[in-house]
């Protein structure tokens, strides 16, 4: 079991039990925690801090098997979808897209992820 922590949060960003990475909910914020302006800009935001949790626990975005995509307007839906298909190849993740009233840091999308891997990194 690998498990990376974080000063500013009583969580672990990312915990590996196994071969599953299970990562905590990224938001869309940059590195002094300001909401990343823009849909596709925060979509991408929230990708690339999620990204960056899973390597923290031997993972990449190709061992994603299931997203939660948080966001506070649901009509990032569209937007999501292409960035979606993007990034995974055939077959996809599994995925849930959710509407939330208010995410931290003024933040518009959050995104938590399973990862399967056998990389014990």
């Amino acid at each position: 079991m690998t498990v990376t922590t974080s000063a500013n949060h009583p969580y672990s960003p990312a915990y590996r039990a196994g071969d599953h990475v299970y990562v905590s909910g990224a938001l869309s914020v940059d590195v002094d925690y300001q909401p990343v302006p823009g849909r596709d800009e925060a979509l991408d935001a929230a990708v690339a801090r999620m990204s960056d949790r899973l390597a923290t626990a031997g993972a990449t975005l190709s061992d994603v098997v299931k997203l939660t995509y948080f966001v506070t307007d649901l009509s990032l839906r569209e937007e999501a979808n292409r960035q979606f298909e993007r990034l995974f190849a055939v077959p996809r993740p599994a995925r849930t897209f959710l509407e939330v009233s208010a995410l931290p840091y003024g933040a518009t999308v959050e995104i938590d992820a399973i990862a399967v891997t056998t990389d014990h990194s």
